[in-house]
């Protein structure tokens, strides 16, 4: 006979039961998920390294032999000219971007103006004599020849710095109309033998100042010092204007646009150059078969835009640090994500892979 307290005996065996099933299923089904993240992780590298012809493979993608060079704003400004387009090739040191630069150019101005109020103050002045009762004639006039060489020297050093800056201008101008098809010969020797005697009026003027019989500078000689240090921070502040190429390579993208305001901070760059004349590939290699290449290890490398071909080349650099991989990423890393070394590989003939693709690196067993 069945009753009323052996069905309720009933109903909660049966809802225990169905619980204890609702927990399996869910424990099937975690470790279900957990398994198939950790065969799609798997699943991620190129191809399993199980050919013996292979030791192990990896993702990669193709790019410059310099990097990538993305290159951003010193300081903020609004874009005046962008001086380049994509494709260009530029050498180092050429101006690719400038600023608007009119109140830089007027502090500049004021500063220079200052400058040569000073110095005509300072020579209308007599030079300084060291005298006292006991200091010969001699002595005073060694003094006085000290100072004025200090005075030459200071001079020779701000004139020299003057004609740095003609030299540049000059040749950014010649870069210039070369790029507008108005081109006259560039002459980059110009600058550097401008550089090569001002750092030779600056060791002179150290030596002697080095000297301990030189006199120190009078009121008037610090004045002009003052301003000279004026007129060159001015002269650095608008240099930083005018955005240069830090290597000599191609232009590969331009994202500025003139009348756009520019920051160190934004998150494009304004400019990407690179060096074309070789390409490499930036691989990340899953960290467990770290142990496994070298550098000099011979590599082949397959692209999926370019069936059946296979493009060689070498381990050149392994880097010393584990991080979290880029090329695949996701956008939120799980736990079965695998680190990765990034390992660059020189290429021996990269035609006609082009910069950003994707390929995949195969490390061939080193048999040396």
């Amino acid at each position: 006979m069945i009753t009323p307290k052996s069905m309720m005996g009933s109903k909660n065996k049966s809802a225990v039961r169905g619980a204890a099933a609702v927990v399996f299923l869910f424990v099937v089904a975690a470790l279900a998920a957990r398994t198939g993240a950790q065969e799609t992780a798997r699943a991620s590298r190129p191809e399993a390294a199980d050919d013996k012809r292979w030791q192990t493979v990896a993702p990669g993608r193709v790019e410059p032999f310099s990097g990538e060079i993305r290159i951003a704003a010193p300081v903020m400004g609004v874009i005046a000219q962008v001086l380049v387009k994509v494709n260009d090739k530029v050498v180092a040191g050429e101006p690719l971007i400038r600023l608007v630069d009119d109140e830089a150019q007027a502090r500049l101005a004021a500063a220079d103006a200052q400058v040569a109020f000073r110095l005509r103050a300072r020579n209308e002045e007599a030079a300084p004599v060291r005298s006292t009762a006991r200091r010969t004639a001699e002595a005073a006039i060694a003094d006085t020849d000290k100072a004025a060489a200090r005075r030459k020297a200071e001079d020779a050093v701000a004139d020299a710095d003057k004609a740095v800056a003609a030299a540049q201008a000059a040749l950014d101008k010649a870069m210039l109309d070369r790029r507008a098809g108005r081109a006259s010969e560039v002459d980059r020797d110009a600058l550097s033998r401008a550089q090569d005697r001002l750092q030779q009026q600056k060791a002179e003027l150290r030596r002697i100042e080095a000297d301990a019989n030189t006199p120190l500078a009078n009121f008037a000689e610090g004045q002009v010092n003052v301003a000279r240090a004026e007129s060159a921070a001015a002269a650095a502040a608008l240099a930083k204007l005018t955005i240069r190429a830090p290597i000599a390579g191609s232009v590969l993208q331009v994202n500025a646009k003139p009348g756009e305001l520019a920051a160190p901070t934004n998150a494009q760059p304004l400019l990407v150059i690179g060096d074309v004349s070789a390409l490499r590939v930036r691989a990340e290699l899953d960290e467990r078969d770290f142990g496994e290449i070298k550098i000099g290890q011979p590599v082949l490398v397959r692209a999926a835009a370019f069936r059946g071909r296979e493009f060689a080349g070498k381990v050149a650099f392994i880097a010393p640090l584990v991080g979290q991989g880029r090329i695949n990423a996701r956008e939120q890393r799980n736990v079965t994500d695998v680190d990765v070394v990034e390992v660059l590989v020189d290429l021996t003939q990269a035609d006609p892979l082009a910069i950003g693709m994707k390929v995949d690196v195969y490390f061939q067993p080193d048999r040396r």
